[in-house]
């Protein structure tokens, strides 16, 4: 539960209305359930992270594409929400922007420093902070004279996005994260219990945080919830008293939960690629994303979603397909020992160029779920011809 996933439900609902936006966000979730509860069994069953489970299907040298690619990735989340810590307490407060994401930076390598214990705490105290002050944000802005928000139909009229663009902003606000979730639920016992922990998160954790924001806007305790969606943190300051340290302390810890999440995963992958130890690779991959954040990357959001959007959802839909799916069928990894395995990367690129045509020409849909559709079908259409030569040859 993170304070970007507030504005994101708030924009949802400021678009679709109070019940459509609901239904968005809840597909949305169950996409992300499936798709990060199957990644989750298999690293539950292998009790491999993501750089390893990703070489059986995208061949031992192969898989350093797509494992570098999410490891830089995630680390550019961590810059976004660094940066997003000092936009949000500058505007509220008017703190200084960029002291206070450079301040903020320096905290979350800190505590990504401290490790995976730390790591878990940190998200155990943040999510029902998120929930009691999300909460009391309502509450406020009932007593602010917010109506029925059953009733709310949206605010953004001709600049509204689509049902389908809603779902993408749903899934792109995590599908990075969710991609590596192998980084975490490999140390489940087994492929059940990983995948009732990602169920916790999707679709539980998260909708409660997207449902949040978009009661927050429906009830116009949002200020300006065409830019700022349901952030609430306005709503608690703008009535001051101790609501002010505590909106302040919730930023940190709410903020600081999902970048030294983003910052582990970034240096796990980045150690398991370069054989370098973690806790250096943390505090240079921290530097570096501190760096973007106080030169004003979260400036450039938008675009940043529009691509996890395109790329990253067929990577997931490669590894679920070929570990998990196709060899109940006797097809997909196997046995399989090569460097390259090529359909995978003819799958990754082809979701990819179908999510893009999707953005393009199609708004009204996912990009992301077309993407993973895409994905799908091509390494099931490779992995069924390689099955048929294969047989031809034997015979």
């Amino acid at each position: 539960m993170v304070l970007t996933c507030a504005i994101f439900g708030g924009l949802i609902v400021y678009s679709l209305g109070f019940w459509l936006g609901l239904l968005a966000i809840a597909a949305g979730n169950v996409c992300m359930m499936l798709y990060v509860g199957a990644l989750s069994v298999i690293a539950g069953r292998s009790g491999k992270n993501f750089a390893l489970t990703a070489s059986e299907s995208f061949g031992k040298a192969g898989a350093f594409l797509p494992s570098a690619f999410l490891a830089t990735i995630v680390i550019g989340w961590f810059a976004f929400q660094t940066g997003m810590a000092g936009a949000i307490l500058h505007d509220a407060l008017g703190w200084h922007e960029q002291f206070t994401a450079l301040a903020a930076g320096l905290a979350f390598i800190g505590v990504t420093l401290l490790g995976i214990r730390a790591l878990s705490a940190i998200g155990l105290v943040a999510a029902p902070v998120y929930v009691i002050l999300g909460l009391v944000a309502i509450g406020l802005a009932v007593g602010d004279g917010g109506g029925s928000p059953a009733s709310y139909q949206g605010g953004a009229g001709a600049a509204a996005m689509s049902f389908g663009a809603a779902v993408t902003l749903v899934i792109a606000s995590f599908i990075d994260s969710g991609t590596m979730t192998a980084d975490f639920t490999r140390w489940s016992r087994n492929g059940r219990e990983a995948f009732l922990a990602a169920a916790s998160a999707f679709p539980v954790g998260n909708s409660i945080a997207l449902v949040i924001g978009g009661v927050v806007v429906a009830l116009g305790g949002s200020a300006d919830p065409a830019a700022d969606g349901g952030n609430f943190l306005g709503l608690l300051v703008d009535h001051g008293g101790v609501l002010v340290p505590l909106a302040v302390a919730f930023v940190f810890i709410n903020l600081g939960s999902v970048c030294a999440h983003c910052l582990y995963n970034g240096a796990v992958g980045w150690s398991q690629l370069s054989g370098g130890k973690m806790r250096r690779l943390t505090v240079i991959l921290g530097a570096a994303g501190v760096l973007l954040a106080v030169a004003g990357i979260w400036s450039y959001f938008e675009q940043w979603l529009n691509l996890l959007g395109v790329i990253v959802s067929p990577i997931g839909a490669v590894v679920i397909l070929d570990q998990l799916v196709l060899p109940r069928f006797g097809l997909g990894a196997g046995n399989r020992v090569t460097r390259w395995h090529w359909p995978a990367f003819t799958a990754w690129a082809g979701g990819a160029v179908a999510a893009l045509l999707t953005h393009e020409f199609a708004p009204w849909l996912s990009d992301a779920v077309i993407g993973f559709v895409a994905a799908a079908l091509i390494l099931t259409l490779c992995a069924t011809r390689t099955a048929r030569s294969t047989k031809e040859i034997t015979a």
